[in-house]
């Protein structure tokens, strides 16, 4: 059966249509598509509450029925998989196969977590006293959710968070809070009431929840600048954070790859859910000695592509997401244009309804222009000639970031070497873009605070508590 069209909000185990709505748009159409829940203060409130409520519960549930709940999620999500791929190219954009892709990998994010275990690590066992170091839930976390891979992104943090015994309050963005309030939904049945709490709401939910005292830890995924923004409104009350903030990754390409057999891999490193991806490749070096052909092989595969409403058949590339973040790109296209770059493929404006720009490809524009320092998060890439290889790291380290890059050459050793010195969370050699639930992920420099993912990541929703007892008391007989 189909999702209906009714979206609600979970709190406390109950499905709440809440006071108000606001609108939620088609990115391919400019139009309405629904209306979802625009929670209150007091239904932060209540949901913050419902939490906290459930929290002793829920942490003293033995870890393996913990994990046969994730276990169900997953199931539930696979199970629902042909109406979360359809609702989410409506409120998202993406094209039905690239759609269909995140929802699996959401429940495959879920089961494989499942794999994870809390460590116990004992320091001490002598005639005096035994020591160990256990970790424990931190209580209620704040979960927000980006726009650009709305679910998958959400189970990057509900599958820890609860995996660990804490509760959570669950914020998808106002763009694309759909597939998430239809999750909570499907977690209403599976969940004990409280353990998760899904709330949707426009630009004022999310400052509430980073400076609520109820919330012991924030989880963000986002931009930069509002990262900054959310550890500022956490630190009064010292919430711990996890912060996955926006990155600037560089593709370096070495002279001795096979031009045409990559093109097309390189494309899509840059340009998967039209750019909008954190670890996109959002700059592309490449030696001088191929720099002309590989360029034309690009640009030539560009061509193919198709750009259009994803959810219509063969539809290969689907719109920016939002207004706002359509107006950034286009932005960048036109200082790019106002300062004469050379484009190779588009730099204009799609004449067309929805928020559509054209693949856009520009040859060796400066350093310092902003098409290469910024992240441009949609469908732009700017291509750049480099010599020496100590130069190309220098370049590519010389930013404020650190989240990704990568390293491709037919000589694994030496690009294996040469991605160590990239100063990034996570860098690929021959290959991009490849995420593991176990397998930390995070960001360096201002790309971040903390990692997802892995048995660190589940870490960062666990406090370490030290249990030491003396065997030899002085007060004993």
């Amino acid at each position: 059966m189909a999702f209906d069209t009714t979206y609600r909000m979970l709190i406390g185990g109950a499905l709440e249509a809440g006071s108000a709505t606001f609108d939620v748009i088609n990115p391919a159409t400019e139009t309405v598509l629904a209306q979802a829940p625009d929670a209150t203060p007091a239904d932060l409130d209540r949901a913050v509450a419902a939490a906290r409520a459930a929290f002793p519960g829920w942490a003293a549930t033995p870890i393996a029925e913990r994990k046969a709940a994730l276990s169900a999620l997953a199931n539930a999500i696979w199970a629902n998989a042909d109406d979360f791929k359809r609702l989410l190219t409506l409120e998202q954009g993406k094209p039905h196969a690239e759609a269909g892709g995140e929802v699996m990998g959401a429940g495959y994010w879920l089961q494989a977590n499942t794999a994870l275990d809390l460590p116990e690590t004992v320091n001490e066992d002598s005639d005096d006293r035994f020591s160990v170091t256990r970790h424990i839930p931190l209580g209620v976390v704040g979960a927000i959710a980006p726009w650009n891979f709305p679910l998958i992104l959400a189970m990057f943090k509900v599958a820890p968070a609860l995996l660990a015994g804490n509760t959570m309050v669950l914020k998808p963005s106002p763009f694309t809070p759909l597939t998430t309030l239809k999750f909570g939904e499907l977690a209403k049945d599976i969940l004990p009431p409280g353990v998760l709490n899904v709330i949707s709401g426009g630009d004022a939910l999310g400052p509430w929840m980073t400076s609520h005292p109820g919330f012991d830890k924030i989880s963000f995924t986002g931009s930069t600048a509002t990262g900054r923004r959310v550890m500022a409104s956490a630190a009064p009350t010292l919430k711990r954070v996890t912060l996955e903030l926006g990155g600037n990754d560089a593709a370096i390409v070495l002279p001795d790859v096979d031009v045409e057999k990559i093109a097309e891999t390189l494309f899509w490193a840059a340009f998967t859910n039209n750019g909008q991806i954190c670890i996109a490749t959002k700059r592309m070096y490449i030696h001088k000695d191929i720099y002309e052909p590989l360029r034309d092989a690009i640009v030539a595969y560009a061509r193919t592509v198709k750009v259009g409403d994803g959810s219509e058949q063969g539809t290969q590339i689907g719109p920016i997401n939002n207004r706002p973040q359509y107006e950034r790109v286009l932005g960048l296209i036109e200082d790019a244009r106002d300062k004469g770059y050379t484009f190779l493929l588009g730099g204009e404006k799609a004449d067309v309804p929805g928020y559509f720009v054209p693949i856009t490809i520009l040859d060796n524009p400066p350093e310092d222009s902003r098409i290469v320092q910024e992240e441009q998060f949609g469908p732009v890439l700017p291509l750049i000639k480099f010599e020496d290889l100590d130069d190309v790291i220098a370049r590519t380290n010389a930013t404020d970031y650190g989240l990704g890059g990568s390293v491709w050459s037919k000589d694994e050793e030496k690009a294996w070497d040469l991605a160590q010195k990239i100063q990034s969370g996570t860098v690929w050699v021959n290959e991009t873009q490849h995420l593991s639930p176990l397998a930390a992920f995070g960001g360096v420099k201002q790309s971040g605070v903390g990692v997802e993912g892995g048995l660190e990541g589940l870490l960062e929703y666990t406090n370490a508590q030290t249990l030491v007892r003396r065997k030899k008391p002085a007060f004993a007989d």
